[in-house]
């Protein structure tokens, strides 16, 4: 039976109609004695541990099954019904990714609650717009610092304009909090040392635990759950805000739900799989995407539960590798610029000698021929088997030996860089979709991957192409119909909360004629514009081609793409970053961060004597010049006009943290643009 075919017929017992509170439970029943959580010691100074959980040793990860899992669940619920949580009161989880994350959001849902996410590295501007604009009546906060961002926000101390009105009744944190007799009711994850205003309540996450278990009634429990029903809202998740103020998406049970089936029906253990290349009950990931954004919600929250999977939660992005040999997960989501960085210390790794770094090359440039060839003769298979013993065995070992296949969602992956992980054994599968649409759109087959594609629609999710967005140039580029896509689907939200005009603004009414993709109702609903020019090909596979706002118009009036051009760099060893611009000017030229320890390689390779100031080595012509090589070779293909003509090196990378990258690690064009100015202008002023 042809995949396609087998994922339409799939049912399980996964897949169904029901809340995501009773999706859980009904996980909890069949997986009761399977791990569903790891946590690692020494990270966090947990509240849950005293009475609930055995604390992990340093550095090591506990293990928590399901029904243990089901029996933390559940009595949160009862305690933050305690605290006076109805059906339909939002309340924020303010924490960056971790058990307690996961734990917190299904007693809230359970509960009948609407959950509101704030990134853990939310300012405190945007930590009171972020409670205020959904009127969010409680928060559960990670730490002492993020609390303190909540209690100024109450007290109205932050600078936001319009001033941000916070009410909160409670606040719960996650860790252990010190705090004096007088303060009332505040939850936190980690420890306190402030005042909190008379009217808002401050407790532990471990008090509201044993609160609820005191008062814990199941049939009371199950009636709640049952009450929910799946057209009420489950979640409020604020777009980044790359493009204007955040907006507050409204996603449904239905919508998240509908979602979970749309994907387990793609990587489900299908009869025809015959084992393996599946999300299941034997399956084994580690979380460390911001839960508080979508992606990371579906694909390694939702539908791991759902599916009986064991999630361990990272201690940091930066000890990745650390905990991938300790957990051997079997498969991982995450955003591309993750798997550049990974690949980046891989071939650092390889470069420590002049003889590892040639035979790395050579084993890099063997995976990805044969990967490419159809029928690979005797020689190059004898090369393939090589090339795995020197090196990719050793790559696929770095990250615990048995991982199956990788996801890549939010944002575009350069083909050639996922043509290098398939080359290794480590199969990327790209897939797409918006916050507005819970989010997956689109997402490669583990039968069937196509590199440069992200897949073709999952099943429910109808699609079509408005073409009128895209000069007539453009429209000839692809085989297939290229313009904006449009989606309509039980994964589509329903608008934007409080906000009826970008509501408005988002659905179109009257549908494009070039339809694909299978919706389950395919009558109802209109269609979403998601802001992306993709081309849609024959066989249904996407092509992302870039988002419609950020494509340069130059003075010229020709149309140039940024990312495909930006993704030319992504597997560089000299070059960290790239920002391509052009828009208004009469040619494209490029902001390029430099790869320092792949520049530093290179000049001892060379024996060139660099400056030790990374604002001096931008300067550097020698520096200069060896980039120019690499801006040439990404300007190869291009047309004339596509072609970056100047460019400009910055000692700055583009990070979180200076404001310039999104959580989810997308570039935030607007920032760097305005951080950058001078440089710019000097390119042009040229």
């Amino acid at each position: 039976m042809h995949w396609r075919e087998a994922e339409r017929e799939y049912s399980d017992e996964v897949i169904g109609g029901t809340t995501l509170a009773r999706l859980f439970e009904e996980s909890v029943a069949r997986n009761e004695g399977r791990i569903a959580q790891r946590y690692k010691g020494g990270v966090h100074d947990r509240s849950l541990t005293d009475s609930v959980l055995p604390p992990a040793p340093d550095g090591e990860f506990e293990a928590l099954e399901y029904g243990e899992m089901g029996g933390i669940v559940r009595n949160l619920a009862a305690g933050f019904r305690g605290l006076g949580v109805e059906r339909g009161d939002r309340v924020a989880i303010f924490a960056g990714t971790r058990m307690e994350w996961a734990q917190t959001d299904f007693a809230l849902l359970a509960a009948g609650a609407v959950v509101t996410t704030i990134y853990a590295g939310s300012s405190p501007e945007q930590t009171a717009y972020l409670l205020s604009d959904p009127g969010a009546t409680g928060v559960v906060a990670e730490d002492e610092e993020r609390l303190d961002r909540v209690l100024s926000a109450v007290e109205g101390d932050s600078s936001s304009d319009p001033p941000a009105e916070v009410d909160l009744e409670f606040v719960v944190t996650m860790d252990r909090i010190e705090r004096e007799a007088h303060l009332e009711f505040v939850v936190t994850m980690d420890r306190i040392e402030r005042e909190a205003p008379e009217d808002v309540e401050i407790l532990t996450l471990g008090e509201l635990h044993d609160r609820g278990a005191e008062a814990f009634d199941r049939e009371a429990y199950e009636g709640r759950i049952d009450a929910t029903e799946s057209d009420d809202l489950a979640t409020l998740i604020y777009t980044s805000g790359t493009t204007g103020r955040p907006k507050g998406v409204e996603l449904t049970h239905r919508n998240l739900r509908s979602n979970v089936n749309q994907v387990r029906r793609r990587f489900g253990p299908r009869p025809d799989r015959a084992g393996g290349l599946a999300i299941d009950a034997d399956t084994r990931t580690v979380s460390f995407l911001p839960l508080a954004h979508v992606f990371e919600r579906l694909a390694g929250h939702f539908l791991m539960f759902a599916s009986g999977a064991s999630v361990a939660y990272a201690e940091s992005p930066e000890a990745l590798r650390e905990d991938f040999q300790t957990v051997r997960p079997t498969t991982g989501t995450s955003v591309p610029r993750v798997y550049e960085k990974i690949y980046d210390a891989i071939r650092s790794q390889a470069a420590e000698s002049d003889v590892k770094r040639r035979i790395f090359e050579w084993a890099i440039d063997v995976g990805r021929t044969h990967h490419r060839t159809p029928s690979p003769g005797p020689l190059l298979e004898a090369k393939r088997v090589l090339a795995d013993r020197l090196v990719f065995a050793s790559v696929r070992e770095a990250l615990g030996g048995e991982i199956e296949f990788l996801i890549s969602g939010g944002g575009s992956l350069s083909p050639e860089l996922c043509s290098l992980y398939h080359g290794m054994g480590l199969p990327i599968l790209e897939g797409y979709g918006l916050t507005e649409t819970s989010p997956v759109i689109s997402v490669n087959p583990p039968e069937a991957p196509e590199i440069g594609t992200i897949g073709p629609p999952v099943i429910g999710c109808e699609v079509e192409i408005d073409g009128s967005v895209v000069g007539e140039r453009q429209r000839r580029e692809g085989d297939g119909e290229i313009g904006e896509l449009l989606v309509k689907g039980p994964n589509v939200t329903r608008g934007y909360w409080r906000n009826e005009e970008a509501t408005e603004e988002a659905f179109e009414d009257v549908p494009a004629s070039n339809a694909s993709g299978e919706s389950e109702d395919e009558s109802s609903g209109r269609w979403f514009r998601t802001g992306d020019v993709v081309e849609l090909r024959a066989d249904d596979y996407i092509v992302f081609r870039e988002r419609a706002k950020q494509i340069l118009v130059l003075s010229t009036g020709k149309n140039v793409a940024p990312g495909p051009i930006e993704d030319r760099f992504a597997s560089s060893d000299v070059v960290e970053q790239c920002l391509v611009m052009g828009d208004g000017r009469k040619f494209v030229s490029a902001l390029i961060v430099p790869n320092v320890e792949g520049i530093r390689e290179w000049a001892e390779s060379e024996g060139i004597d660099l400056p030790d100031s990374a604002v001096e080595l931008c300067r550097d012509d020698r520096v200069r010049a060896r980039i120019g090589e690499e801006v040439d070779r990404a300007n190869e293909t291009l047309e004339s006009y596509e072609r970056i003509k100047r460019f400009r090196l910055v000692p700055e990378e583009f990070t979180e943290e200076n404001d310039m990258l999104t959580p989810t690690m997308k570039k935030k064009r607007r920032n760097i643009l305005a951080r950058f100015a001078d440089e710019i202008e000097s390119i042009y002023a040229e």
